[in-house]
């Protein structure tokens, strides 16, 4: 798939790439890699930044429950972006908890309750209870988070390296390397964001009325309504109505579980659908269930049916947006039944937490 260069991008492209640009430094893999299809590449940035921007949760939740929906979906790349983050907003012990899926060693007892939601939210079985206390406008937030970056873990797995850093650095070094590029981060993890900006990249679109979580914050309201949209439009014109409905059923009986290393549950599902669809409908439920396991040749089937970059987009991107959006709405529908997660392990010499920042002005500490 050959992604927009800066220099040929033109229309929505151009404006979704001037802002990534403005606030990221520069065009980041993640958006590049939507650019052949102009719509989805806004839905990608409002889907991600309004979320990021809402002024009532510190960015040092938001990256953490970046990093746990990145464990979830076993994206490397994405938990070594989102746990350098971490470094400069709450410290290396809590980034490299979450990193290394150790949720109950985390330091900051708000933080790891919040981390541990996002990290089993998908799980029917074995979610961790919401946080208790959440006003509507920090569930809009926090949600806005744990959807758009489950969509986009699963579509980093599809597209980019399993690795952000360079895989034959030791334990040390790579720390080290987290807290440089950490320190090269902090002007873009700590300048608040004027909401909304993005949101005129795409036209009005209705609410849908599985996303009332979003309701309490109107930029974010209007990226899950718009974003929406352009996902659905997207999966219409790019995947056959039969591979859409066979994801959409397998999705409504899933609980979370692993799927396993196994591939057979896939291919026994398309195996009803017409041979020309099969590729398309591997590729779907995969990115959708275990995006970690799509590879060369599951691509490569699909292409031979739809060559076009942008078909390919569309049918990735769908995938991922309709596994984030049932587990968005799942969430949503299950509020806190306990008291927040507390850790029973750790050394209470260490635990002398600092302020949690993330309930208080909206920016880290």
């Amino acid at each position: 798939m050959t992604p927009v260069s800066l220099p040929a991008a033109s229309g929505v492209v151009a404006q979704v790439y001037a802002q990534v640009a403005d606030e990221m430094r520069l065009v980041v893999p993640p958006a590049q890699l939507h650019s052949p299809s102009p719509d989805l590449l806004a839905a990608y940035w409002m889907l991600t930044r309004e979320p990021l921007a809402g002024p009532t949760v510190g960015r040092d939740a938001k990256e953490a429950v970046a990093a746990a929906v990145a464990v979830a979906n076993i994206c490397p790349y994405c938990v070594e972006m989102h746990s350098v983050g971490m470094y400069d907003l709450t410290g290396e012990h809590d980034a490299e908890a979450v990193a290394g899926d150790r949720v109950e060693a985390m330091l900051d007892p708000e933080l790891r309750a919040v981390t541990a939601w996002a990290r089993t939210g998908h799980q029917l079985d074995d979610a961790a209870p919401e946080p208790v206390g959440l006003s509507a406008a920090e569930r809009a937030e926090l949600l806005g988070v744990v959807v758009a970056f489950h969509y986009v873990s699963r579509m980093v797995n599809v597209f980019l390296s399993n690795f952000l850093l360079p895989p034959g650095l030791g334990p040390r070094s790579r720390r080290r390397m987290k807290q440089g590029i950490s320190r090269l981060l902090r002007p873009t993890l700590r300048t608040p964001r004027e909401g909304g900006r993005s949101v005129g990249l795409l036209g009005p679109a209705p609410m849908p009325v599985d996303a009332a979580w979003a309701g309490a914050n109107r930029d974010i309201a209007g990226a899950i309504a718009r974003s929406y949209q352009a996902f659905e439009f997207a999966g219409a014109r790019s995947l056959p109505l039969s591979v859409r409905r066979l994801v959409l059923d397998r999705l409504d009986a899933w609980r979370g579980e692993d799927t396993g290393l196994s591939t057979a549950w896939c291919e026994d599902l398309i195996a009803d659908l017409p041979a020309h669809e099969r590729p398309a409908g591997r590729l779907a439920l995969l990115t959708a269930l275990s995006s970690y396991q799509v590879d060369e040749g599951t691509v490569a089937e699909f292409r031979r049916v739809e060559p076009a970059d942008a078909a390919l987009v569309d049918a990735v991107a769908w995938s991922a947006f309709a596994a984030s959006r049932l587990i968005g709405n799942r969430m949503a529908a299950a509020r806190a039944v306990a008291a927040p997660f507390v850790s029973t392990t750790g050394n209470v010499e260490e635990s002398k937490w600092r302020e949690s920042s993330w309930r208080r002005d909206g920016r880290a500490a």
